[in-house]
């Protein structure tokens, strides 16, 4: 389990170091940062496959995201004793994020390449340095692999180092490069387990969204990222999940409704009974809400947990009556599954609060704030409240 999350110089997150638990619920007014929360932890997921530089370059490349704001601002200029402007830099430029648990812990630091006028790629950041370590907090003694530029060295399954130079380019990461059972099973692990990770923002429930056709299905212990096989899903769940959470989470968001899976010549169609109808309603006729809220049971049910998953904004088009249900649901995968929940709704926040009590299983509640363009915690007074983080030094 994840219990540090540390990103600094991403968008509004200048320095932001958090404490994760088991289920976790990231709430703030628009614009305070809870989206480029969710989207630092996109970042990790995609170093371990060498994605996070095209991810960046969607977003603008490197300097479109990186904070925009002074290096320091001063107690005077938070005081309004001064006014805010710019400082020269004392520290390189550079996007940092990383992880920590009780097992391992991963940072990695882009920067910003040298001039090189024969390439059209001067924009594509760096990886200057990447650090794998043993327990919560990196300390030389704990490192697994350390990798600076293209040197890399890396700790063997023997507790001997394993010295690398210029094998790893300087836009790969040593996750995809170097993961090799026999030379950095540590690494292999580690990688595998952030890859193991799931996210859940584009869930599509418009009128044209595949989940409201009927679908080629196969056995679908996790369902896609567009929701494209809910029906699949569903009767994945019916089959070899818990079929009885299943039923419970229908039924409480919708009184005496059951779902059910029909399949015509391999394709698979959801239907929806409800009580004081004479036939079942089949996908395209589900509203957003409904649609949703079925997406949200399939998703969270799921009879292959990852050890994280993310959801960004999962009250999205649903009924202020459908939040309590969610928030069950929620809780109930929470007891096998790391959760973080974005949310700007303050209902789902505290129907979650609330639902604790009865599921036995305690909450993080992040409230972010927003301080002179930068994302803050509610309630911490100083760095002293903060996790115990170390950055490796380039």
């Amino acid at each position: 389990m994840i219990t540090t999350l540390a990103v600094e110089n991403y968008r509004s997150l200048r320095k932001l170091i958090v404490e994760l638990g088991q289920v976790n619920v990231v709430t703030g007014a628009n614009g305070t940062g809870k989206s480029s929360l969710y989207r630092a932890l996109r970042l990790l997921a995609d170093s371990s496959r060498n994605g996070a530089v095209a991810a960046l370059a969607r977003e603008g490349g490197l300097d479109s995201t990186l904070w925009a704001g002074p290096e320091s601002i001063s107690r005077d200029v938070r005081a309004g004793l001064a006014p805010l402007q710019g400082t020269r830099r004392t520290a390189p430029v550079g996007l940092r994020l990383g992880f920590a648990g009780d097992e391992f812990g991963y940072a990695i630091d882009f920067g910003l390449p040298p001039p090189d006028p024969e390439s059209m790629f001067g924009g594509d950041p760096e990886i200057k340095r990447e650090c794998t370590w043993a327990g919560p907090v990196l300390r030389p003694a704990a490192l697994l692999s350390d990798r600076a530029g293209p040197a890399v060295r890396v700790r063997t399954a023997s507790g001997a180092w394993h010295r690398s130079q210029g094998q790893v380019r300087p836009y790969d990461s040593m996750l995809s490069e170097l993961a090799d059972p026999q030379l950095a099973p540590d690494l292999l692990l580690l990688r595998e387990r952030i890859r193991n990770w799931r996210f859940y923002d584009h869930v599509r429930t418009d009128a044209h969204a595949p989940a409201r056709a009927a679908q080629i299905g196969t056995r679908t212990p996790v369902l896609s990222a567009d929701g494209s096989d809910l029906a699949a899903a569903l009767q994945t769940i019916r089959e070899i999940g818990d079929h009885t959470a299943m039923d419970e989470a229908v039924d409480a968001a919708f009184p005496g409704s059951r779902v059910s899976v029909t399949s015509h010549g391999g394709g698979f169609a959801l239907q929806l009974h409800q009580k004081g109808l004479l036939r079942p309603l089949g996908a395209a006729e589900l509203s957003d809400g409904t649609l949703r809220y079925l997406l949200w049971v399939a998703a969270l049910l799921t009879p292959r947990p990852p050890s994280l998953m993310v959801l960004n904004e999962p009250e999205t088009s649903l009924h202020p009556d459908l939040l309590r249900p969610l928030a069950d649901l929620i809780l109930h995968a929470g007891r096998t599954v790391q959760l973080v929940v974005v949310t700007h709704a303050r209902p789902l926040a505290d129907a979650l609060a609330e639902g604790t009590r009865r599921a036995r299983i305690d909450i993080t509640t992040i409230e972010l704030l927003k301080d002179f363009g930068e994302t803050t915690v509610a309630g911490r007074e100083g760095p002293l409240d903060e996790p115990l983080w170390y950055w490796p030094k380039r």
